[in-house]
């Protein structure tokens, strides 16, 4: 099947990339806004820009449902503070974070909503999520626009890495235990290996059974 996006309302291209561009990771996104509101929020179109400087990219589309067309507080507070955190979501935290893409009144915290505990950061205004093992401090780089959509540019100026996960300069991706996003689901990052592997078809389908079971 050849398909031309052209053809295609922007619900149904969303769709397809959502359902082609996977496992996305996670950016776990806090701010504040100027007047001292907590938010927090998830986005999936997210990636490394650079790595020297160090700069992290995350699309933000507008509202939905009740709010469809609108700004997100998210861009907002970015556009306005400057700043903001990228925290890593994990399996442990997979409700919190699901449970903060709710579509709540801009009053309302995020924070405050999922139980989860703000912390200060070191550089930026934005506060990090306590409970996350990984948080990136940002300060914004540029924000373009892209059709409906804004692409956010944030250049890393401190990390917090839980001390049991960093080993020899690097994270320790099990003990991380990410979680990735799917079309309309998520994925755990269980299944680890190094290629070239002589006998890969072997080894997934060994892996395939074991989760199967499990």
């Amino acid at each position: 099947m050849i398909i031309n996006p052209d053809d295609l309302n922007e619900k149904d291209t969303y769709k397809l990339l959502i359902g082609a561009v996977v496992p996305r990771p996670i950016a776990w996104v806090s701010t504040v806004s100027s007047d001292g509101k907590q938010n927090l929020a998830p986005f999936s179109f997210f990636t490394v820009a650079s790595r020297n400087p160090p700069i992290l990219a995350i699309t933000i589309g507008q509202g939905t449902n009740e709010r469809e067309g609108t700004i997100k507080d998210t861009l907002m507070n970015i556009r306005k503070q400057k700043d903001f955190v990228v925290n890593i979501a994990t399996v442990a935290l997979a409700n919190e974070m699901h449970r903060s893409a709710e579509n709540l009144p801009s009053d309302v915290s995020e924070f405050d909503y999922t139980g989860l505990t703000p912390v200060a950061s070191e550089v930026v205004k934005a506060p990090r999520v306590e409970e996350a093992p990984i948080n990136i401090e940002c300060v914004l780089h540029d924000v373009i626009k892209l059709g409906n959509d804004h692409l956010v540019l944030g250049r890393v100026v401190r990390y917090h890495v839980k001390d049991e996960l960093y080993e020899d300069g690097r994270i320790n991706v099990e003990k991380l235990a990410p979680i990735g996003r799917l079309a309309g689901n998520y994925s755990l990052v269980e299944t680890i290996f190094s290629l070239p592997k002589d006998d890969l078809k072997d080894f997934l389908t060994k892996s395939f059974d074991r989760n199967k079971e499990e």
